[in-house]
């Protein structure tokens, strides 16, 4: 089953363990050991990531390395900016209501 990389971002473990990988490649194992699943529920989380292509595998000797894939999160990224051109304009348009209210009540 292909997933949607959205649907792998939901998840607030595979979302830290992004931000591990973010900082160094590791082994399933070594990624386990910060948190409190087991191997198998992290392994878990690591193949969707993987199907995801927000991670990359490569076999290092016997152990098996995740790197994390900086490009794909960038297509996330250019998806979510059209939207955050109009949130900033909301938010600024939210900025001057409430400042012309606080202007009123003190005048």
């Amino acid at each position: 089953m292909r997933r949607d990389i959205f649907q792998a971002l939901a998840d607030p473990t595979r979302r830290a363990i992004l931000t591990l990988l973010a900082l160094q490649p590791l082994t399933p194992n070594a990624v386990a050991a910060h948190f409190n699943s087991s191997r198998q529920a992290v392994s878990k989380h690591i193949k969707i990531l993987t199907e995801c292509q927000l991670l990359n595998a490569r076999q290092d000797g016997r152990e098996i390395f995740y790197y994390f894939n900086a490009t794909k999160m960038k297509e996330a990224d250019d998806w979510l900016q059209q939207f955050r051109a109009l949130w900033e304009g909301r938010f600024e348009n939210l900025d001057q209501i409430l400042a012309n209210n606080k202007s009123k009540k003190t005048s």
